[in-house]
């Protein structure tokens, strides 16, 4: 008969503790001294009679393994293995020549943050190629993994279910430790979307008292989880709603949910990228019962960003000029739903569809025409959808290089170029109709005292063609922005409020002759 170990909590129910000879089953920790304490414990928890096998990559078990004479099997051998790549991907073939696995516990320790450079597709061929060494040699292999980027590394493990028989995380958060399970598959059957609260005593993992008698933790549907900022002001309109200070505690509350709504405030362009990674987090770990709204409090969002956020698992986006009325009827909408859309298992693949210009502000004239290319060439972009090129002239009086000063670009993706007396704009995703807005976010001053004329392309045929135009500028036409000083102050003392221009008050101190006499 095959062996049947366990992993080392040993109040939780078989299910999600059983650990059969013949596949593999991974840990991830948010800290080291959890992985080594959890190798601790399991190790414990064989019996006395168990083949158990530790494997520290990069660690010196023997001065990390501490057991009870009273406790674990009577004999673990202890391996160490370099803290390099080619140690994981030689790790089978090396323990074959040392002894023969069959029935055996093999507990890897890997090192912190030791596959953060290991690509998916390496990681994939790792977790298929050992998965099927295990069960060949009919052995258990469990993976401890402690590093500080474990959401990364779980949203890429989610979907190797072929592979492994059981992904669970260990993270802590508020002095508490929370055992997230994606799935846990053993003699005893399969259970899934498990999070459980630990208590860590003394060395000793337990469950806390009030999960022992709830094996599926109760519907949470009707709860809503928002960032204050949501409601304008307004208090929670009823006991579902939870009003949070930050997104980033919202997160964190809705890394525990099943089926609750989450409503994300996105008041700044900056922002987009963490809530993204916050909502394909939460999409990926938590599952498709999840009700993910992200609103925008000012005008913010662009296509592209829009189309990021919804791409990474959110259910609607809605806009900043929707009022609070409007907002609560969307928010009503998308109750019941099941997100049913396909989210990629890494980010960075939505990153490198949605934003894949990083350049802002001025550029040189190759430079600009190279980048403008680059985007318009994209075939993973939208046709017709990459951008605005727009030629400005500036009025007479005005040398282009003026101008350049009052051109404030503040998005990534935005970038500005000069040449033969031109300001040459190009707007990445900006649609043709909002391109009057995006100047007056670009220009303290209106466009039309500033520049006397003004040419549009925003088919890509059409900005195809005038790169072709602009690249036979000779370099001689091209210009510079006027050179900075380290004493040279800001032109015009201005911010945008997300509507308009405001001039920011400067306090200046008058002195009279007598006071300066005087002191």
């Amino acid at each position: 008969m095959e062996p049947i170990f366990s992993i080392g909590i040993q109040s939780l129910w078989d299910e999600l503790r059983h650990m059969p000879a013949g596949g593999v089953w991974w840990v991830n920790t948010d800290r080291e001294q959890d992985a080594i304490s959890l190798l601790n414990q399991t190790v414990a928890a064989q019996d006395k009679n168990a083949q158990v096998a530790a494997i520290g990559m990069g660690h010196d078990l023997r001065k990390i393994i501490e057991l009870d004479k009273d406790q674990g099997p009577d004999r673990i051998r202890i391996f160490t293995m370099p803290n390099q790549n080619n140690g994981l991907y030689f790790f089978t073939r090396d323990l074959l020549c040392s002894f023969e696995p069959e029935n055996y516990l093999l507990i890897l320790l890997c090192a912190n943050n030791a596959w953060q450079n290991i690509s998916a597709p390496d990681l994939q061929q790792w977790l298929e190629r050992t998965h099927t060494w295990a069960k060949y040699h009919k052995c258990s292999l469990l993976v401890i993994n402690p590093g500080n980027n474990n959401d990364k590394q779980s949203s890429i493990l989610m979907s190797e279910y072929r592979s492994l028989f059981g992904l669970a995380s260990l993270r802590y958060r508020n002095d508490m430790h929370l055992y997230d399970i994606a799935w846990w598959c053993n003699e005893k059957g399969i259970s899934a979307r498990q999070q459980l609260v630990l208590n860590h005593h003394h060395g000793r993992w337990q469950l806390a008292q009030q999960e022992e008698t709830s094996v599926q933790p109760r519907s949470d549907e009707k709860r809503i989880l928002s960032n204050v900022a949501v409601l304008e002001g307004a208090p929670p309109l009823s006991e579902h709603w939870t009003l949070f200070d930050t997104n980033e505690a919202l997160f964190e509350e809705a890394r525990s949910s099943q089926a609750a709504t989450l409503i994300f405030t996105l008041a700044r362009n900056n922002q987009i990228d963490n809530i993204a990674r916050q909502v394909h987090t939460l999409r990926r770990q938590r599952g498709s019962g999840l009700k993910i709204i992200v609103r925008e409090s000012q005008a913010s969002l662009r296509a592209t960003d829009e189309r990021l956020l919804l791409g990474c698992g959110a259910n609607m986006v809605i806009p900043w000029n929707a009022p609070l009325s409007r907002c609560l009827t969307l928010i009503e909408s998308v109750q019941g739903q099941q997100f049913n859309r396909l989210v990629p298992e890494d980010i960075t693949t939505l990153l490198s569809m949605t934003q894949p210009l990083k350049l802002r502000g001025f550029q040189p004239w190759n430079v600009f025409c190279d980048a403008v290319a680059n985007m318009v060439n994209n075939p993973l972009l939208p046709a017709d959808g990459k951008g605005v090129l727009v030629a400005l002239r500036p009025v007479p009086g005005i040398r282009v290089e003026q101008a350049l000063t009052l051109c404030r670009p503040n998005r990534v993706g935005d970038i500005v170029s000069l040449g033969d007396n031109r300001l040459v704009l190009f707007l990445a995703f900006c649609r043709v109709n909002d391109l009057d807005t995006a100047l007056n976010h670009i220009f303290p001053l209106p466009t039309a005292d500033i520049f006397s004329n003004r040419v549009v392309w925003f088919e890509d045929i059409q900005i195809a063609a005038e790169l072709v135009q602009m690249r036979t500028l000779s370099p001689e036409k091209w210009a510079k922005p006027l050179p900075i000083t380290a004493t040279e102050k800001k032109i015009i003392n201005a911010e945008h409020d997300g509507t308009s221009w405001r001039r920011i008050p400067e306090p200046l101190r008058l002195f009279s002759e007598a006071t300066e006499r005087t002191s």
